[in-house]
């Protein structure tokens, strides 16, 4: 009995200090305030490029981008309305913070794929962070028949791969910001002194001005552009507006093509001297998984 007390005293001592460390350990758990900053931007799409969000898992988001002719086109264009391109896109978040998704474009008839993972959130309270970090990577295929059929290109020679970096933070709820890192690269390009590797450098911005409508603008400069053509960099100005599950974006623009490797690196406007296309994207997001 004597060596049974001994025993049990030597174990509910340390129990004792453990029980007492685990307490004070889930009392700083109940009162961590530590919060993710939501809606840095109103939807996964800041104007032609990605913004930092992501959908909520099981969601299946249905996406149509629409740019018409250039504005300066005159009258007998309807300033550009006679002319359009159209992109029609599925994005399906696996989790909260990985979305995969499909498009098609009547541009250049470009098919493209991609995934979108969010690393970091933005956050408050006890542990906060001061910046919200994605990463972004696409494939597309041209399909358009601008060829030769002596010189008909395989496959592979019509893919051209984009990444991005993207990095936002909501310094109020009006006010949130964006800078994306790009990198482009072409299997094949039109001239031997094109590069095949592009570098360009985005940013972008958002300005709440009331609960559901927003002022939002972007650019993108690029850093070693075509030398075939005189390329320009991208520039968009739009309004956001909120409706339920819709967000509806008005666009104008400088560039026709409304995925990555188009926009950034394809672009042959000028915005300033009226070489500008007014578009659109519309999105409805569909519940299709329970949420856990």
């Amino acid at each position: 009995m004597k060596y049974f007390l001994a025993l049990t005293f030597i174990l509910i001592i340390p129990l004792s200090g453990f029980s007492q460390d685990l307490e004070a350990i889930l009392e700083q758990e109940s009162r961590d305030t530590t919060l993710q900053v939501p809606g840095t931007f109103n939807g996964t799409r800041l104007l032609n490029g990605h913004s930092v969000e992501t959908r909520k898992t099981g969601v299946l988001e249905f996406l149509i981008s629409h740019r018409f002719g250039r504005v300066n086109s005159g009258f007998d264009e309807l300033f550009g309305l006679d002319d359009s391109n159209i992109r029609f896109g599925f994005e399906y978040a696996f989790t909260d913070d990985l979305t995969v998704a499909l498009g098609r474009s009547s541009f250049e008839k470009t098919f493209d794929g991609y995934a979108k993972y969010r690393l970091l959130h933005q956050k408050t309270g006890e542990r906060p962070f001061p910046l919200s970090l994605t990463v972004f990577g696409s494939a597309t295929q041209k399909t358009i028949k601008d060829y030769l059929p002596a010189d008909k290109p395989s496959f592979s020679d019509r893919l051209t791969y984009s990444a991005q970096v993207l990095v936002a933070r909501k310094f109020s709820p009006s006010l949130s910001l964006q800078f994306a890192p790009t990198f482009i690269h072409y299997n094949t390009v039109a001239a031997p002194n094109d590069p095949h590797d592009m570098v360009a450098l985005g940013f972008g911005t958002r300005v709440k001005i009331s609960k559901r409508v927003s002022l939002n603008g972007e650019y993108y400069y690029n850093l070693n552009p075509f030398e075939s053509f005189d390329s320009k960099n991208s520039i968009a100005f739009g309004v956001d507006i909120e409706t339920g599950g819709h967000i509806f974006q008005l666009i104008f623009t400088n560039s026709r093509s409304m995925i990555e490797k188009g926009f950034i690196a394809e672009t042959n406007g000028s915005f300033f001297s009226g070489d500008i296309h007014f578009g659109f994207n519309i999105s409805r997001a569909f519940q299709i998984k329970k949420r856990q």
